[in-house]
């Protein structure tokens, strides 16, 4: 295999880990500096305590109109930023879901054991909806290819947000009842990992400290997108909202917005929140904003720089390809598993 910058790396040998991690991102927005501080610089962690999987889940994407190209563009994209931000191809596998079949596969079979009310039940489900025009049976069934994508890797862990966690519950589910059907474990029922937030687990929006950071938020003044322009980061920031008085200091009920910008600046700096305050006690918000930009931006213009570098043509593409073909060796025998207690022929 050659590296991303056209040299031969050598094989390493194969890791024995205890555990194995699966965890998915959709391509369908940009990926913000709280996915990177809540998911993706935990994933560059665990890549060194588990076998990772880590995957572009396009097909998750579809579930909603998609325009074709930047479809592509962004499928791309997000596996360049996974790289970017420190998962190691060599350590983990970074691969994309419609490229494995097996996933859709073992949906169609789980999608015949999951119930219509548990499906309906789903929260997300539930706002979605709510927001289309036009509902398609794709939109209430995610939940079942997601339950695919964890389950068909025997996965033990799955690093989740707080509004993935019904997700994960339904995976679960759905493992124990055909567990318990055929007596036997065709499926490792899946534990979920949820970083606190004070460790990044939820960084909320700029302009509504009570709105989560999210990639297809409407308003992007209250996103930092790990793409943008550094001098829009530090606009972005220089225009978030604030509390009302001057005083610097971690209260998420009284203070949120602050207790926010707080968080976003202990993990981009090392520093923490007892720290931050001593600092700018008596200085008020204007130089906490200022240098709270310049923190980040220190932050995201190293990520920037590799983005570019893994934007050469043919660079990720070697890498998708790769993780692929160490994919699907371990998806194939689980799918082939359940569908021989099913009864489904065996392929010849």
């Amino acid at each position: 295999m050659k590296g991303d910058k056209g040299a031969e790396v050598e094989p390493l040998a194969p890791r024995i880990m205890a555990k194995r991690v699966f965890s998915g991102v959709q391509p369908s927005g940009s990926l913000t500096i709280g996915n990177y501080l809540g998911a993706l610089r935990n994933f560059t962690k665990l890549q060194h305590e588990a076998e990772c999987l880590f995957c572009v889940v396009d097909l998750h994407a579809l579930t909603v109109p998609q325009d074709p190209k930047e479809l592509h563009q962004r499928t791309l994209d997000v596996a360049r930023i996974f790289v970017a931000c420190g998962i190691d191809p060599n350590l983990a596998t970074i691969f994309v879901q419609s490229h494995v079949p097996a996933h859709a596969e073992l949906s169609w079979l789980l999608e015949c054991t999951t119930y219509d009310g548990e499906l309906r039940r789903m929260t997300q489900y539930k706002d979605k909806a709510a927001k289309q025009e036009v509902v398609t049976s794709g939109l209430l069934t995610y939940p079942v290819l997601m339950a695919a994508d964890i389950l068909i890797y025997q996965t033990d862990e799955v690093p989740v947000g707080d509004d993935q966690k019904q997700h994960l519950e339904l995976a679960r589910d759905i493992a124990v009842r055909v567990n318990n059907r055929f007596d036997e474990e065709i499926f490792k029922v899946p534990e979920p990992y949820i970083p606190p937030k004070a460790a990044g687990g939820r960084i909320m929006n700029l302009q509504d400290p009570t709105e989560k950071m999210s990639k297809s938020a409407e308003n992007p003044r209250g996103n930092i997108a790990i793409l943008d322009p550094l001098d829009e980061i530090r606009q972005k920031i220089k225009s978030a909202v604030t509390d009302s008085g001057r005083e610097i200091y971690y209260d998420e009920v009284n203070k949120p917005a602050i207790s926010n910008l707080m968080v976003v600046y202990s993990l981009c700096s090392g520093q923490s929140l007892d720290e931050i305050q001593d600092t700018y006690a008596g200085s008020g918000y204007g130089q906490f904003k200022k240098d709270l930009a310049e923190v980040v931006v220190e932050t995201i213009a190293p990520i920037q720089e590799r983005f570019a570098e893994l934007s050469k043509p043919g660079v990720i593409e070697a890498i998708l390809a790769e993780g692929r073909r160490k994919a699907e060796p371990l998806a194939l025998p689980t799918l082939e598993r359940f569908q021989e207690r099913l009864g489904l022929l065996a392929r010849s």
